[in-house]
């Protein structure tokens, strides 16, 4: 199957020298949802930027629904909603004429049906006719990504959409999002909230310094660079590790009263089995154990710190 997105080659230089992005290589499916992670100056927005027509590239191609974003601007662009980081809105023009009016911009003939739907969905109904200047930060977030959704997107972007809204505008647009996904729109989403790119991406891509280091799929990335920790509390505390449970990996704690062991997440039980084991040969009483596993954010920093 054809990707919906494909980005070949793309790099960005900007005038004094300085490259915002570097040769990147990215195909997209249709019905996914793809988190693009990277520290602040990665490379994110000027990325985005470049595939909605925003800032023109200074190599490579990029094609969306197999439309180049240059030689068939209008066509690839409408197949693309963008959600900004920026709060700009028509501050005197009501909810309905806004996101009514993007839909227009796009060509698109008018359909009262399909606005209405997204303006529900959004909980944005009852507001239809306020004026975008009497409404909160997070209305105007949502009257942000209706504008976005107006024209039946296949691609949409969502470029820190949470950042400072409320917990009840992130559980609707994450509901949202989901529903989207059913439909086959492909989600691009940049976020510093770790929590939410775990919880619902797809594939993962780290992008730093305009390098896209890695796009792997969430549970492989999970697989292959999460590590779990086993916590093992003693009875009565140890001066050293016992000889018996050397070749264990296994660590002491400060007041000798802990054992930790840390492990690959793909491998499985069998080293908490093997300790547990042998502890009960050596003689070693415990009273509790207690699990941890890297989460993506752990993941995250990790990677940026071996990449510093």
């Amino acid at each position: 199957m054809q990707p919906i997105l494909r980005v070949e080659n793309l790099s960005k230089v900007y005038e004094g020298g300085f490259t915002a992005l570097r040769d990147v290589n990215l195909e997209l499916r249709q019905g996914e949802i793809f988190a693009l992670l990277g520290p602040n100056g990665a490379g994110k927005t000027t990325l985005i930027s470049i595939i909605c027509g925003l800032v023109n590239p200074s190599a490579g191609k990029v094609e969306v629904a197999g439309h180049d974003i240059i030689a068939d601007y209008r066509a690839a662009r409408a197949q693309i909603g963008l959600v900004p980081q920026e709060l700009k809105t028509d501050s005197f023009e009501t909810v309905w004429a806004t996101v009514s009016f993007s839909r227009g911009l796009f060509g698109k003939k008018r359909n009262d049906a399909h606005i209405e739907r997204v303006l529900k969905e959004l909980s944005l109904w009852d507001k239809k006719d306020n004026k975008i200047m009497t409404l909160s930060g997070g209305m105007k977030r949502r009257v942000l990504i209706a504008k976005a959704l107006s024209h039946e997107p296949r691609v949409l972007f969502l470029d820190e959409p949470t950042a400072g809204v409320d917990v009840e505008l992130r559980r609707d647009m994450w509901r949202l999002v989901r529903q989207l996904r059913e439909d086959g729109v492909t989600i691009i989403l940049t976020t510093h909230y770790l929590e939410e790119a775990e919880e619902m991406a797809d594939r993962i891509g780290v992008i730093r310094k305009g390098d896209l280091m890695l796009v792997e799929e969430k549970t492989a990335l999970m697989r292959q660079f999460g590590q779990k920790r086993l916590t093992i509390h003693l009875n009565a505390p140890l001066s050293a590790i016992p000889a018996a449970l050397g070749g264990h990996g296994l660590a002491l704690g400060a007041d000798g009263r802990d054992l930790v062991l840390s492990y690959a997440t793909g491998a499985g039980e069998a080293p908490v089995s093997n300790v547990l084991r042998g502890l009960a040969m050596a003689g070693i009483a415990y009273n509790d154990l207690e699990t941890h596993q890297s989460s993506l954010e752990d993941i995250f920093v990790e990677l940026m710190r071996e990449h510093a």
